[in-house]
């Protein structure tokens, strides 16, 4: 599961990591509190290794939903049973892509019952790449809204303490393979990351509100 996160790279820095076009209308950074139905950063690729950074909606709709909240809201897709779903299956195929962030947040429940933020986050800094499917949904007006969901697998043993699902995160070495650069074989990437990939830490219960924004919500507590 992932359901908020962060983005604090700024756009050029994010369209020379992956050496990508950047497109005109790409959402501001930083933001520290990103939430499903945002528009957010994806990188997308081909065969040919012409890349693209896009603003893209978070929330992934099937082509046969009629308005967007025709359905479940589908900001995550399970790696197990993606490649089955009739809303992924020809997207992880076709239409695989790399959402940049710098972080993400999980909640346990406290003793009173409240939720407790946690920030996870690659230690001492730096990108969070993760996978991701995108699709293509024509509006009643016509126009085309492109929209993304997060692939997610089971947590890694120190993920769990807090939560069994976390996204699958990629490196730079698995990133042509996941973009379609590099041939087939994709779906081996989709495994949870290794321990010392990420560090977590509670944050303050800020975060809990959508509308909360601010570099202290990243803050240790």
């Amino acid at each position: 599961m992932c359901g908020r996160f962060s983005i604090t790279l700024p756009t050029d820095a994010m369209a020379q990591l992956f050496a990508a076009q950047p497109d005109n209308d790409l959402p501001d950074v930083p933001n520290y509190n990103v939430c499903p139905t945002n528009n957010i950063h994806v990188i997308t690729g081909d065969a040919s290794g012409q890349r693209r950074l896009s603003s893209m909606r978070w929330g992934f709709l099937p082509h046969w939903y009629k308005k967007t909240n025709d359905g479940p809201l589908l900001i995550n897709a399970r790696a197990e049973t993606i490649a089955e779903k009739p809303a992924f299956r020809a997207a992880v195929r076709q239409r695989r892509a790399l959402v940049v962030t710098t972080g993400f947040y999980e909640w346990t429940k406290s003793e009173d019952g409240a939720r407790d933020p946690w920030y996870i986050a690659p230690p001492g800094g730096g990108v969070c790449v993760m996978a991701a499917v995108w699709q293509n949904w024509t509006q009643p007006d016509g126009a085309v809204l492109r929209t993304v969901a997060l692939v997610t697998t089971a947590a890694n043993e120190t993920m769990a303490r807090i939560h069994h699902r976390m996204p699958v995160i990629l490196g730079p070495d698995d990133w042509p393979l996941w973009l379609g650069e590099a041939g087939h074989g994709a779906a081996t990437l989709m495994r949870a990351a290794p321990e010392d990939a990420l560090e977590m830490f509670r944050v303050d219960r800020a975060v809990n509100s959508n509308r909360a924004s601010g570099p202290q919500l990243i803050a240790p507590i």
